[in-house]
């Protein structure tokens, strides 16, 4: 058994996919791990690992598409038929902030609401269950979800964090590679769906032409080299993904391979990295992802996030499906 099918098998265990534990959902990581399990699925032909997939869209969408069991609003944030249809909460350990509470941004880490590239990531998830699965529903849940993604742009900007009914702001600046991600993600729906999308594309890719690109964070680094590997494979403006690809440049410079921090944020990097070998360009940096994933595959003794690290470790070493549009 490959060490990605350890990885996940322990996850639907230990967060109560596959076993009676209490169910511990995450959207970000969730998104990963379906991913993951199709991955493994066409890999082996082994069926559990599609049934597993099918059984964690089913979990999310139960869990994460109703109110929380502490929440005085109750049931669905949409309706059973159409899950997505008012977005999907994060899965955070704490309640949202209330109108009228003042704002700690300490706690706010740890508080419920939603998350426009937590959003995405799930919309991806639910395209390869369409794809995988034959079934137009999961599609139909995807644009779904992209229509009530919609609600954090407003006036050629977008808000970073939306209360659980998507009604107002939590953090209201903006994601530095929101508007990118959001821009790529509904050109994947688009190449896989029978629905017209070209204005909701249009609107972002305004947005997403507008941002800075370059970031040092590790995360922020491999996000921009999946999303420039996807529109390469959708026939993107050459010039455009040569934009992304500048502003990773400047954040691989300064990267310390040897300092380590967070291993999901290294991990999301490390991911990227594959995409960037399949786009055959900075050559010089391909095998820094081998060494990121080495290190976490040796030394996985995290006490925190072992859930996302668990996960983003299996996409590392089993990326194709999650690069793939």
């Amino acid at each position: 058994m490959s060490i990605a099918e350890t990885l996940m098998l322990e996850f639907a265990e230990s967060t109560g996919l596959s076993s009676n534990k209490p169910p511990r959902r995450y959207l970000w990581t969730d998104a990963f791990a379906v991913c993951n399990f199709i991955q493994l699925y066409k890999k082996t032909e082994d069926i559990s690992y599609k049934q597993l997939a099918i059984d964690l869209v089913n979990q999310v969408h139960d869990i994460l598409g109703k109110h929380r069991k502490d929440d005085d609003r109750e049931g669905w944030l949409s309706n059973e038929d159409h899950p997505t249809r008012k977005g999907l909460r994060i899965g955070k350990s704490l309640p949202e902030r209330k109108p009228n509470e003042e704002l700690n941004e300490f706690l706010e880490w740890e508080r419920d609401g939603q998350y426009f590239h937590y959003l995405t990531k799930w919309m991806i998830a639910l395209i390869k269950m369409g794809e995988v699965s034959k079934e137009k529903k999961y599609n139909i849940w995807a644009v779904d979800l992209m229509k009530a993604s919609e609600s954090f742009i407003h006036d050629d900007r977008m808000y970073w964090k939306m209360s659980i009914d998507l009604s107002r702001p939590l953090i209201p600046s903006m994601g530095q590679n929101d508007a990118l991600n959001g821009y790529v993600t509904f050109k994947v729906i688009d190449k896989h769906v029978d629905v017209n999308l070209k204005e909701q594309i249009a609107k972002i890719h305004r947005l997403a032409q507008s941002v800075r690109l370059p970031t040092t964070d590790p995360l922020g680094i491999g996000e921009l080299l999946v999303d420039a590997y996807r529109l390469h494979q959708m026939n993107e403006n050459p010039n455009f993904i040569s934009k992304i690809l500048n502003a990773v440049k400047y954040g691989l410079q300064l990267f310390n391979k040897n300092t380590h921090t967070l291993a999901f944020r290294e991990l999301g990097l490390a991911i990227g990295l594959e995409a960037l070998k399949k786009l055959k360009k900075l050559h010089s940096y391909w095998d820094l992802g081998r060494d990121i994933i080495d290190y976490w595959v040796i030394y996985q003794q995290w006490s925190e996030y072992k859930d996302i690290n668990q996960v983003m470790l299996a996409t590392s070493l089993e990326p194709e499906e999650f690069l793939r549009v």
